[in-house]
């Protein structure tokens, strides 16, 4: 199984940018025709990202499409929901489930397609479960924290962390994969970025949005497993191969099903690197 560790978004107005993203070493680039373009450049950025993704690309593409409430959303869909280069659709500010089988609906007439929900307002993650479970093409959710902070008029970041909580057990009891963390605004602060992502990954998330390239290593540095956890690992999957069921290690650790499951994914994660 591969996982995703880094997502980076660009502006689908710029796509001198969008080119040399689609070549830096993102698992998934998301092109954004929402927040990172001006009012006035909606158009091109549609038609930019319609006529790249027109053809496959080098790794898989996302959308982020403009507010699913406002006159945007359903010209972004109409332009590039049946390209051969998209692989996901992004939905920011999603609140209700409501608005996914709706979206779902529309873009199953051409083909389906996976959707990604952004949860970015206090009513978004108190329906976090519902709309994690609103739809099988619904593939992931993860927070826009920049907008929640605003909502919830949260000052330190320790003030996200139950939201960052509510969102990444809503996603793991509808079934899907760990959220990624949301981006780290200051492209210049690696050392605070590296730091968010280690505490990022004690909370259960699993990779980081991104706003620039020199941001990736250091997500995948942080989500890589050690190798300390790595030998640990194979341990514990070894001992279970030997020896079926719940059992003690020498070392007193305990192993059973869960463990089992929990090293199996970080000898998956291992692997990619």
């Amino acid at each position: 199984m591969t996982f995703p560790l880094t997502w980076l978004y660009v502006p689908g107005d710029r796509p001198h940018i969008v080119a040399k993203a689609l070549r830096c070493g993102a698992d998934v680039v998301v092109i954004d025709l929402e927040d990172a373009v001006a009012p006035g450049r909606k158009d091109y950025a549609r038609a930019a990202t319609a006529e790249l993704l027109r053809e496959e690309q080098p790794v898989p593409v996302h959308v982020r499409v403009n507010a699913l409430d406002g006159p945007l959303a359903a010209a972004d869909l109409r332009a590039v929901v049946a390209l051969p280069g998209v692989h996901g659709l992004r939905l920011p500010k999603v609140t209700s489930p409501a608005q996914i089988t709706r979206i779902a609906s529309r873009v199953a007439e051409h083909g389906r397609r996976p959707l990604y929900a952004l949860l970015e307002t206090a009513l978004g993650v108190e329906h976090a479960y519902a709309i994690a479970a609103a739809h099988p093409d619904l593939r992931g959710i993860s927070l826009g924290e920049s907008d929640l902070r605003a909502d919830l008029g949260v000052r330190a970041d320790a003030g996200l962390d139950w939201s960052r909580s509510r969102v990444i057990v809503a996603a793991r009891a509808a079934g899907l994969a760990p959220p990624p963390q949301s981006v780290h605004p200051d492209i210049r602060d690696l050392e605070g970025l590296a730091s968010s992502c280690a505490h990022g990954r004690t909370l259960g998330f699993l990779g980081r949005s991104a706003i620039h390239p020199r941001q990736l290593p250091i997500i995948e540095r942080a989500y890589l497993p050690t190798q300390r956890e790595i030998e640990e690992a194979e341990t514990i999957v070894k001992a279970a191969a030997a020896e079926p069921g719940a059992q003690a290690l020498a070392d007193g650790r305990f192993v059973d099903a869960a463990v089992v499951a929990a090293a199996q994914r970080t000898l998956s994660l291992a692997r990619r690197a």
